[in-house]
């Protein structure tokens, strides 16, 4: 069989790319080696900055809400001895230090992995996305024309896939990556975790305090307590050497620190804690995601968030090169623009985890970073896809809560008034190029639309003061230009380059920039 995208792994990245692949009408089949998606819940939580990249698709924020309610202000986390320490060491508190919920349209949603997963699948196959459990990938081979794969069912039979391009999301202990001979670096394995799916009442411990992630320091164990609301199903991760401790209710009353809890073990499973990072993203016309790319401990819970952001990146990507809108060599922009950000998340994770150790076993560890926000919204991408100015520094980061709109950083949310609707500018990006023009600038809008048939790219022309009305008056202000200037903002939400003002000739400047940035020359 034949299909433009193979995608290993059925995972957050591999889900994320198989939809909006799907979704941008691309054909994509995926192949897992387990029968479903997760039942443990993993990853809890989905940044706001994941689900901006999910929202394009319709009823996608919705069905992902319905999930759980926004972490919003209710979210705590701890370092204690048990669920019922007098005394927990609060790490963070958001009714403290409120999310700020302002700079993004999107929520910032408290869910668990498993949760997330069974939706993303349920979407990518009403997409018409072929997804295959049960399925294992066995080879590859690859050349200038494209990826020769060989996949096997569970019963045996195997099946030969061509495939233009591969997407390597198959976790942490990559096959494809090992096969494709991708080095990596990092501090390698750091401990080994038993997670403990289990269903208890924990009504009166967890709303009286509003707790979610606890970090457990006990004589018998150290370990990390995700807690859902009241009754239902939790998460203890116990660190172990040797062999996992079997008394997995044991383990639970310990870590609640009610002796004669009721509990019901519903899963369990074991797996590494790591910092490992691929030393490059792309080998040919395979390229890697989420744990592949990047495995990272969970101590600050973006690792899930950062996986899904890498199959949304490469989707949009991948789909642009299929389609003819961009040059085979725009793919690199993927691994010059992912991988600080893999490393980025990856160290801070680290960081954190040593940042809850006792300080004479820090020395080794990186410092947190001063604000964890802005690794949120506030990371930059630098690449022949972003068109940065003079006198850049070449940042990774900048502080989301005051936007500049210097290409390579995040488009501002700004609210506008659409025909009476409010919608955010956010709204206006997902399903292709973007260009944002200032009150007089009606000439870029005019070549905008010149430019996108010339090339026949997927653009939408708008002028902010014209059919889109600036409610708060700041849209100048967040995104750097006078009333007679322009932005290009990419799919992904990302600015791509700007004219602070106006153009002798917009057309023929935006043709350039689009040539360059599309790999198109």
């Amino acid at each position: 069989m034949r299909v433009p995208v193979l995608i290993v792994g059925g995972g957050y990245a591999g889900l994320s790319a198989a939809t909006m692949l799907a979704w941008r009408g691309v054909p994509v089949l995926l192949v897992e080696r387990h029968a479903s998606t997760s039942l443990q819940p993993k990853a809890f939580g989905v940044n706001m900055r994941a689900m901006e990249l999910l929202r394009p698709v319709p009823g996608l924020e919705k069905e992902l809400s319905g999930i759980w309610q926004g972490i919003g202000d209710s979210m705590r986390i701890a370092v204690a001895s048990s669920l019922t320490d007098p005394e927990p060491n609060i790490l963070f508190d958001t009714s403290a230090v409120p999310f700020p919920t302002h700079l993004s349209p999107a929520p910032d949603l408290g869910a668990p992995q498993a949760e997330v997963e069974r939706v993303l699948r349920a979407k990518a196959e009403e997409l018409g996305a072929d997804l295959r459990f049960s399925t294992e990938f066995v080879s590859l081979e690859q050349d200038d024309d494209g990826v020769t794969a060989l996949i096997r069912a569970e019963d045996g039979t195997e099946t030969t896939v061509l495939a233009d391009y591969v997407i390597a999301a198959d976790g942490y202990r990559s096959r494809l990556r090992a096969q494709l001979g991708i080095p990596t670096s990092g501090r390698g394995v750091l401990n080994h975790l038993q997670a403990i799916m289990f269903d208890a009442d924990l009504s009166t411990l967890v709303n009286e305090r509003e707790v979610t992630l606890w970090y457990l320091q006990r004589p018998e164990y150290t370990g990390v307590f995700i807690t859902g609301t009241g009754v239902g199903a939790h998460v203890l991760g116990v660190t172990y050497e040797g062999e996992p401790d079997p008394d997995h209710e044991k383990l639970v009353r310990l870590g609640v620190g009610v002796p004669d809890l009721d509990v019901t073990v519903l899963d369990t499973a074991t797996f590494p804690t790591a910092h490992v990072l691929a030393d490059r993203y792309r080998e040919g016309r395979v390229f890697l995601a989420g744990d592949a790319a990047h495995t990272m401990p969970p101590t600050g819970g973006q690792g899930g968030s950062t996986a899904l952001q890498d199959g949304c990146d490469l989707a949009w990507r991948l789909w642009l090169v299929i389609t003819g809108q961009a040059g085979p060599r725009f793919l690199d922009s993927y691994d010059a623009e992912r991988r600080p950000i893999g490393k980025l998340t990856a160290d801070a994770q680290l960081a954190n985890l040593g940042f809850r150790m006792p300080p004479a076993q820090r020395v080794d560890y990186p410092a947190p970073l001063e604000d964890p926000f802005a690794a949120l919204l506030g990371y930059r991408y630098h690449s022949f896809a972003i068109l940065t100015e003079p006198g850049d520094d070449g940042s990774l980061l900048e502080d989301p809560r005051t936007p500049d709109g210097r290409p390579g950083g995040r488009a501002a949310h700004v609210v506008l008034d659409w025909e009476g609707r409010r919608i955010s500018t956010h709204d206006l990006f997902g399903s292709g190029f973007v260009l944002l023009a200032g009150p007089y600038g009606q000439a870029w809008v005019d070549a905008g639309r010149a430019v996108r048939d010339q090339l026949g790219l997927r653009l939408a022309p708008h002028r902010i003061g014209g059919e889109l009305l600036d409610v708060d008056e700041v849209w100048l202000e967040r995104y750097g230009v006078s009333k007679s200037g322009a932005v290009l903002v990419r799919p992904d939400g990302f600015i791509a380059w700007r004219s602070p003002g106006a153009d002798l000739d917009p057309a023929g400047t935006l043709e350039r920039v689009l040539l360059q940035i599309l790999a198109l020359w």
